[in-house]
């Protein structure tokens, strides 16, 4: 049992988990799209989503206390170096236009951890309302644009529209993490909870949310795709309405993560069922 929990918490703080959601969404857009399975595409996003992300949670702390990391993130440091040469492989396979489009994306990723505003020392994490924007941003990016370019796809409306749709999504997947933080965000970061409320933000997800159903029905043809968008629809408000500030230490970090996933899942389900 202790070792399930040990490995559960670094499958958690390693990243896995978060590389499986990009994972998924990037498997979403290849089905909405028809596009074909691309292997070496979306492995090279998956080990860059978790380079990126323990790079951007763990550079300040190694840097910091160098010489007195703890084991477990030692193990970390070493997976994510391994991760960044998977990374580096599956790029090395990919064309070359398509990682120039990859090039703008890891900048924001980079700026996002590095300061290099205010004297050097804030990054845009660190810039009111900019934190959840350059996160969906780059998720947006990395999950639709990319594996469209990759394919030869021509940007058109239904691409823009699926674009923006994952933006919408991945702000409102963002807020719960954001209601936790409430109490850890330092007076001058200006989180969306901090600066209209918790019962507000909650209104702003689910206004958003109806616009991405919106947009599903706009684009998406397929009756089955629109039923399990329609289930992924409610158990985020249902995740969404039920955050709070005292969350517990999963909540946000591996079912909230996980809707991605479930969607994804339910579509192969769906799929194989017709």
């Amino acid at each position: 049992m202790r070792f399930l929990k040990l490995f559960f918490n670094f499958y958690i703080n390693s990243s896995i988990h978060v590389g499986l959601a990009v994972y998924a969404f990037v498997r979403i857009t290849e089905q909405y799209f028809e596009l074909p399975y691309n292997e070496d595409l979306d492995l090279f996003i998956f080990f860059g989503t978790i380079t990126g992300y323990n790079f951007v949670k763990y550079a300040g702390v190694a840097k910091l206390h160098h010489r007195s990391l703890t084991y477990n993130l030692k193990i970390i440091q070493v997976f994510s170096f391994f991760c960044f040469l998977a990374m580096c492989y599956y790029a090395y396979q990919i064309p070359s236009r398509t990682l120039l489009y990859v090039v703008p994306f890891t900048l924001l990723t980079l700026l996002y951890a590095v300061p290099f505003l205010s004297g050097f020392h804030k990054s845009l994490r660190e810039v009111s309302y900019l934190k959840i924007i350059v996160v969906a941003i780059v998720w947006a990016g990395f999950t639709v644009l990319i594996p469209c370019v990759d394919a030869g796809k021509e940007v058109s409306l239904n691409s823009i529209l699926l674009l923006l749709q994952r933006l919408l999504i991945v702000v409102v997947l963002i807020l719960p993490f954001d209601i936790r933080d409430v109490k850890y965000d330092v007076i001058s970061l200006q989180t969306i909870p901090k600066k209209i409320g918790i019962e507000k933000t909650k209104r702003l997800g689910l206004g958003l949310m109806v616009f991405a159903l919106l947009i599903e029905y706009g684009i998406n043809t397929n009756a089955f795709s629109k039923n399990v968008f329609m289930i992924f629809f409610f158990l985020v408000l249902v995740f969404l309405m039920r955050s709070k500030i005292n969350q517990s230490k999963y909540y946000s970090s591996f079912w909230v993560e996980s809707l991605p996933i479930i969607w994804w899942l339910l579509l192969l389900g769906f799929r194989n069922l017709g």
